[in-house]
């Protein structure tokens, strides 16, 4: 009997392709059966599914409303879905909506405060000063030397006024010492009485002058004394006084300097002595030909024509008299000056803007919030997919089956179509005797690889 001459290739792919068309159709039969068998007792089992399910799905729906309940605002929004199923989680996006405009309110303010606190943030008080003088006769008696010499002592002291309406707020701000609101401070007395060397007492700020209390100055002498006090104010920002025609003109005697260019500026805008062609110059009217002696200067020249117009401001003159009469019980003056001091509300502004105490706790919360959340979608999904189970059991496993394979593939990088490779036609293409001959030749040398280790342990 003759056989046709095929080779071993053809010979194999040819029994592949039998075999695979011989066992398809009992695969398929079979899974046919199968099919019905599971889809029978699905129907039979329905009943036990749809409790099963009801009792799963109460549980979470149970979790749900409590978690949309507890919850705080974040910016986690529920979706769609779960707000169609639990009616309550509405009051959730209530509260995120609240949130975002409590957020909106905070930080327009915290702008505002950061605004605030870039400008001078004063307060006018009143510091009450107390001049008072003691007079130490003298003792013949004495054993030192300043004992047997009469004496006087002058003491100047003060203190800021309580406001009642401020106390709270300055209750956690550090007073102030007498000495620090004043640059300077200068005692003359009588020229006549301690002559022209020894008549004046000076006190003048430097970067490290500790502040004090008080001053008190002790000279020998047994007669009333007359003194003037001389008190320089340290003003913070800077005042000076203005030139008497510019005083005039404006109504200011003393001011910072931003104020008055302010002041000015208005003046100009009130007398329309901006130019109507050239905006960046002024058009000067008679006083100010007077006082800046031009016709016609910029804006931006003023800061520095103001430069010659602008001195110190007057001191706060106190003409006192030091009595060392016994029978003088008027022997303490006090006077009230107004000075300017920070606002309190801008330690607690900056305090406010620098505060993280609750930032751990809001932090806190938040992480909770979105694990309660990322639980609720959760419960969603486990939801579904009982819901759908429950519709459909034969279709939702086909496709969850489909979606699985479809994964599978995904994740160990397979590529295929089952489709095309169910069908017997697929394996005739060309691709197939290639594909078979390197099956073989990597099992060959699989199998060479295996001997010469087995023949290498062997030998030795």
């Amino acid at each position: 009997m003759n056989f046709p001459s095929v080779t071993i290739f053809e010979f194999v792919v040819r029994l592949l392709l039998w075999l695979w068309a011989s066992v398809t159709p009992l695969l398929l039969y079979f899974s046919v059966n199968n099919q019905c068998v599971n889809l029978q007792l699905t129907h039979s089992l329905i009943k036990n599914v749809q409790e099963k399910k009801i009792t799963a799905i109460r549980k979470p729906f149970q979790a749900l409303r409590t978690c949309v309940c507890v919850c705080v605002c974040v910016c986690v929004c529920v979706c769609v879905q779960i707000r169609e199923l639990v009616p309550e989680s509405q009051a959730y996006m209530d509260l995120l909506a609240f949130e975002r405009k409590l957020d909106q309110t905070i930080m327009r303010k915290r702008v505002d405060i950061q605004e605030a606190l870039k400008r001078p943030m004063k307060q006018k008080r009143k510091l009450r000063l107390y001049i008072s003088n003691t007079f130490n006769p003298a003792r013949p008696d004495a054993d030192d030397s300043d004992g047997s010499i009469a004496s006087w002592e002058l003491r100047v002291e003060g203190k800021l006024l309580d406001d009642v309406s401020l106390q709270r707020l300055d209750a956690s701000v550090q007073k102030k010492k007498f000495s620090s609101f004043f640059k300077s401070l200068v005692i003359e007395l009588d020229k006549d009485l301690y002559g022209p060397d020894n008549h004046l007492v000076e006190w003048h700020r430097t970067p490290t002058t500790q502040e004090t209390d008080g001053f008190q100055v002790k000279r020998p002498g047994d007669v009333s004394v007359r003194c003037t006090l001389l008190l320089m104010l340290d003003y913070q920002p800077p005042q000076f006084k203005l030139d008497p025609r510019l005083a005039r003109l404006l109504g200011i005697h003393t001011q910072t300097r931003s104020c008055i260019i302010q002041a000015l500026w208005q003046y100009v805008k009130t007398n329309k002595l901006q130019d109507s062609h050239d905006k960046e110059y002024i058009n000067c009217d008679k006083y100010f030909q007077q006082i800046f002696d031009c016709p016609r200067l910029k804006f931006s020249e003023i800061p520095q024509r103001l430069t010659n117009l602008l001195l110190p401001p007057d001191p706060i003159v106190i003409n006192h008299v030091i009595s060392v009469d016994p029978n003088d019980q008027k022997k303490t003056a006090c006077y009230d000056i107004d000075v300017e001091v920070e606002d309190p509300l801008k330690s607690q502004m900056s305090s406010f803007l620098l505060s993280t105490a609750n930032q751990q706790e809001i932090a806190s919360l938040d992480n909770k919030i979105h694990e309660t959340i990322e639980s609720i979608n959760q419960l969603k999904i486990q939801r579904d997919f009982m819901l759908s189970f429950s519709r459909d059991p034969k279709g939702y496993i086909q496709d969850w089956l489909k979606s699985q394979s479809r994964d599978l593939k995904l994740m160990t990088d397979v590529v295929g179509n089952p489709e095309e490779e169910r069908r017997a036609a697929f394996y005739h293409e060309p691709w197939s005797q290639e594909a078979v001959s390197r099956y073989f030749y990597c099992k060959i040398q699989q199998r060479r690889q295996e001997l010469e280790q087995a023949l290498a342990v062997r030998n030795t």
